[in-house]
């Protein structure tokens, strides 16, 4: 299954009338994790009031992924959610936000609340940045030095990552398509090389692609 998640790890810092609040975008593969990583945030910033966080973690779309968020002891609804709902509204997996909250001694109201963590929240997935991770196949092109041109430039066009090349007697360029498009790159080759160029599945592989957008 292809799924969005954070290209890496993210923060973020919002201040709203002195209350200070840290977000955190982590990527993580198990609830396990996801929590593990919760108890570390709280050792960390153990002198904090309160520490809400929602996660997407486990196996993306299988009956055994865990949606879960908590407000921490802010106001029901003004923390965990809002979160949560940075997570769902963008379609992301395996992924982690945390909220670390320093109170700034002036009450935010309800209101204040989930923009102050939606805006954290937000922040921190933005310096993430977000991925789709796709499952892909390894294929291992063989082809004459004189059709590397043509081949180069369609393989780019077509948006089809070429992970390396190496040249000897002729040229080998090896690349990583989506699953299915494993067909469309054999067809392609053959058509360019005019039925000199090979391919060779060298098995199934997984690769990411920027989704080029912010948090």
């Amino acid at each position: 299954m292809d799924f969005r998640t954070i290209r890496t790890n993210g923060t973020s810092e919002i201040i709203e009338k002195k209350s200070r609040f840290l977000g955190e975008a982590v990527r993580v593969g198990t609830p396990d994790e996801a929590e593990a990583y919760l108890a570390s945030v709280r050792k960390r910033y153990y002198d904090a009031r309160h520490h809400c966080f929602a996660y997407v973690a486990g196996e993306p779309g299988s009956p055994t992924e865990v949606t879960r968020a908590s407000d921490d002891g802010e106001p029901s609804g003004t923390a965990g959610r809002p979160m949560l709902e940075v997570l769902t509204g963008r379609g992301l997996h395996g992924c982690l936000l945390v909220v670390t909250r320093y109170f700034g001694g002036t009450l935010l109201g309800t209101g204040g609340l989930v923009r102050a963590y939606t805006a954290a929240a937000r922040d921190a997935v933005g310096a993430a940045g977000i991925v789709t991770v796709r499952q892909g196949v390894r294929l291992r092109i063989r082809c004459p030095y004189t059709q590397l041109g043509r081949l180069s430039y369609r393989l780019a066009k077509e948006g089809i990552p070429v992970t390396g090349t190496e040249y000897g007697e002729g040229v080998t360029v090896e690349v990583l398509p989506a699953a299915g498009r494993k067909d469309f790159v054999r067809t392609l080759v053959t058509e360019l090389t005019d039925g000199a160029g090979s391919v060779e599945d060298l098995g199934p592989a997984v690769f990411e692609e920027p989704c080029g957008e912010e948090g």
